[in-house]
């Protein structure tokens, strides 16, 4: 049991003496997302509604 306890220990103090080193943390540059074209949900509009046109005036030729 003591040299369980020991191995314990000693296994403790060894992870926590490379813990970390001496530079300073290197720090990553923030992402910055940015839209490009603003007006591309209101052009998405634009294809159901001639979609749409094209089948009213198909069934009013009929």
């Amino acid at each position: 049991m003591k040299k369980l306890v020991l191995a314990a220990a000693l296994s403790a103090a060894a992870s926590t003496a490379f813990a970390g080193n001496m530079e300073p943390p290197v720090m990553e540059a923030p992402v910055i997302v940015e839209e490009t074209n603003a007006s591309s949900s209101a052009a998405g509009v634009w294809v159901p509604l001639v979609v749409l046109a094209i089948i009213a005036a198909v069934i009013a030729a009929d």
